[in-house]
């Protein structure tokens, strides 16, 4: 029986609409297209899309299109978050420097869907095409001569691989580390952490010493930098020769040390560190868990001193929300590791798929000139609230991870008021981080794709706070 024009028109109705369910919101391409400044349109669809035909829609924005340098893509920026009620917050923190790539990255999501059709998990006694991908790309932007990855799910993870690969090449369990550095959750992550509010359990393994940390501002040894020499980095030695076998195992440092308040070593301070190792053949092993992919305005912070490490750790952007660490090393050292050992989890196919997506999209949209700029446009503005408010003590960073000390007027730590403004910017739509060894450092780590605007709003909110409450 033939098609009545009325019967047609039905049907093309019908077929819209099942074409219309299969789209999801967050297709970029199909909100600017059909929801840009079309509120009544936009409630339609979406009704239709998510099945909910009461929905209401009061305001009706589409993500924003940031233009590059020249030669990458533009780039769609998603450095906000939304709460039950609707309010939109913008990240300044990325979950502790893990969204690098911004929240609900498409392209980033779009590769992990397909991959998670495919094949969700592999133990990595065998090998993925990814796997191996992944391998091969991070030997590629690693810097040094480090070429073996070992695969993994946490940061905590790494950092425990890390040092049990030094004892097994150096034939030694003997560590130092730094005051007030963080390197993990375990038992002997936690035991090379010098911050002892972040160990849960009160007493570390033996074989561990600490050494003085590089903070300028707070200086450890009551010395001022470049005057100083370095007195910090010499004081390794010291340990070495007085408190260990004279040749321990390796010493482990965060480029950046995070949670002891967006700490930056001076320059040269790394390269005199391998000075000193090298002279008592012990390992260099960096902790780039918070500060790898980009943050710093480099692939690597340690790229801003000129040193290669001889085992470097990694995790949190490198899957952008997608659990994934892992400890690359050198050849030499790798392959001394012959004993059986594996992490069931780690480097599994899908995450595997989310770390070759992160590092394509950071070198595709430039990521590492941005948060170059973004970083050095937040610190200006940063010193420039220092000059008018004085409890800000102390402002420093690199690239997009960057600290405002808080401080009382006679410079002593200032949590107190810290966490009353965390609050009220929060409050007001900013989610800003805490950290310091008094935690009353205010971090900043936000995602990489943050704009000259984003950064902008957040100084203008916290001059208004800090103006509102005379500090």
């Amino acid at each position: 029986m033939q098609e009545t024009e009325a019967q047609k028109r039905e049907r093309h109705h019908q077929e819209d609409l099942q074409r219309l369910r299969g789209f999801r919101p967050i297709d970029d391409t199909f909100m600017r297209g059909m929801f840009k400044d079309n509120i009544p349109l936009a409630e339609l669809v979406l009704r239709i899309i998510v099945g909910k035909p009461d929905l209401t829609l009061t305001k009706c924005e589409t993500q924003a299109d940031l233009k590059r340098v020249t030669g990458a893509r533009s780039i769609c920026l998603d450095a906000y978050a939304t709460d039950s009620t609707g309010k939109k917050y913008l990240d300044m923190y990325a979950g502790v420097s893990v969204m690098n790539c911004g929240h609900a990255n498409p392209d980033i999501l779009s590769k992990m869907k397909t991959q998670m059709d495919d094949l969700q998990h592999v133990c990595n006694i065998y090998l993925t095409e990814n796997f191996v991908n992944l391998a091969e790309k991070l030997a590629q932007v690693t810097p040094g001569r480090l070429q073996k990855s070992f695969f993994c799910s946490t940061g905590s993870e790494a950092t425990e691989g890390a040092l049990l690969l030094a004892e097994v090449y150096s034939g030694n369990s003997e560590i130092i580390a730094l005051r007030q550095g963080l390197h993990g959750r375990t038992k002997l992550g936690m035991s090379v952490t010098g911050l002892t509010m972040w160990r849960t359990a009160p007493t570390p393994v033996g074989g561990i010493h600490f050494a003085p940390n590089p903070n300028c501002y707070r200086c450890p040894m009551n010395k001022k930098y470049p005057e100083c020499d370095f007195a910090c980095a010499n004081a390794i030695e010291d340990v070495i020769k007085t408190a260990t076998s004279g040749h321990p195992g390796a010493f482990i440092a965060e480029t950046i040390q995070g949670n002891a308040g967006c700490v930056v070593p001076p320059k040269g301070y790394f390269q005199r560190v391998k000075q000193i190792l090298d002279q008592y053949n012990t390992l260099l092993i960096i902790d780039e868990v918070q500060t790898g992919f980009a943050r710093s305005g480099k692939m690597f912070a340690i790229e801003h001193y000129g040193v290669d490490p001889d085992i470097m750790c990694m995790a949190k952007a490198l899957g952008n929300g997608a659990p994934i660490s892992a400890f690359i090393t050198t050849s030499e050292i790798a392959d001394t590791y012959t004993r059986p050992g594996a992490s069931t989890l780690g480097g599994n196919p899908v995450s595997s798929t989310a770390g070759l997506a992160v590092l394509d999209y950071i070198e595709e949209h430039a990521l590492a000139k941005n948060a170059q700029e973004r970083g050095e446009q937040l610190r200006a503005g940063l010193r420039e609230l220092q000059q008018k408010h004085p409890v800000i003590g102390d402002v420093r960073g690199l690239g997009l991870m960057d600290g405002a000390e808080f401080i009382h007027a006679d410079g002593s730590e200032a949590p107190e008021i810290l966490d009353d403004c965390l609050e009220i910017l929060k409050d007001r739509g900013f989610i800003v981080g805490k950290n310091g060894v008094g935690r009353n450092v205010m971090a900043f780590q936000p995602p990489l794709i943050v704009t000259e605007e984003n950064i902008n709003d957040v100084l203008n909110a916290l001059d208004l706070v800090l103006t509102e409450k005379h500090l």
